[in-house]
C-alpha cells in the first residue's frame, strides 16, 4: 500500500513523462512554442507537478531534501499566474536539463 506522498510522486512521474513525450520531437523552444497543443499540454503538466509538490507532506519533503519541492511549487505559481509573461527559453532549459533529473530522483524515492 502506497502512502499519500508516494501516490503524489507517481502523479509527478506521470506528468514528467508527458512533458518528455510532448517535447521530444522539437529541436528548440521556438519550434515547441509554435505548436500550441504541445506547448499548452506541457505547461499544464508543469502546473500539475507543482500542485503535487505543494500537497506533499512537510515530513516527506524533509526526508527527501535533494528535490527542491518549494521551487517546483513556486514555478507552478509563476506558470499559473503569469502565463503570458513566461520566458519559453527558460522553460525549455528546465525541460532539457532538470525534468530528466527530477524523474530519476522521484524514481529513486519510489524504489
Amino acid at each position: 500500500m502506497y502512502s499519500k506522498d508516494e501516490l503524489l510522486c507517481f502523479n509527478v512521474i506521470e506528468s514528467v513523462n508527458k512533458i518528455l513525450e510532448f517535447t521530444k520531437d522539437f529541436k528548440d523552444f521556438v519550434d515547441w512554442k509554435r505548436d500550441y497543443l504541445h506547448y499548452d499540454a506541457t505547461m499544464m503538466n508543469f502546473i500539475i507537478i507543482g500542485e503535487m509538490a505543494g500537497k506533499i507532506s512537510e515530513e516527506f519533503k524533509e526526508d527527501n531534501p535533494n528535490i527542491d519541492w518549494y521551487r517546483i511549487y513556486g514555478f507552478r505559481n509563476i506558470l499559473a499566474h503569469d502565463y503570458f509573461g513566461i520566458d519559453e527559453s527558460i522553460v525549455w532549459d528546465i525541460i532539457q536539463n532538470h525534468i530528466p533529473e527530477l524523474k530519476i530522483q522521484i524514481e529513486k524515492i519510489l524504489e
